[in-house]
């Protein structure tokens, strides 16, 4: 049995769903750009910050969420009034975020296992 949950979800409507139907958990969301037929993201940044980020998972909180959202084509991710960097205010991709805390890393800081588990492992 798996100590968090994992869903996987496309746009900011589905994330929100998502979010919605879990509330009173710890949230945790990484955001990343679409990915093709292969699995590769159009974001250079995501393809090598993933295995890292799967690599620190198993410190999620026991009974956390572990959002998965893909942001969509480069197109809408470059457009500054998407509804992720409006409402959410993303600034780029990847984004790891504890949702409803200020807790947030935001592309370079991604690759750094270290900080990762550390937002994994604070309370």
């Amino acid at each position: 049995m798996a100590r968090y949950e994992e869903i996987h979800v496309r746009g900011y409507a589905e994330f929100c769903q998502a979010v919605s139907e879990r509330k009173g958990k710890d949230l945790f969301a990484y955001f990343c750009g679409d990915k093709d037929a292969e699995g590769t993201s159009w974001c250079p940044d995501c393809v090598r910050a993933e295995p890292i980020l799967k690599g620190e998972m198993g410190h999620l909180p026991e009974g956390s969420v572990f959002i998965y959202c893909q942001v969509g084509e480069r197109n809408y991710w470059k457009d500054p009034s998407n509804d992720f960097k409006r409402t959410l205010k993303l600034t780029g991709v990847p984004t790891l975020l504890r949702y409803g805390t200020p807790q947030k890393l935001v592309e370079e800081e991604c690759f750094k296992a270290e900080l990762i588990r550390m937002m994994f492992t604070e309370d």
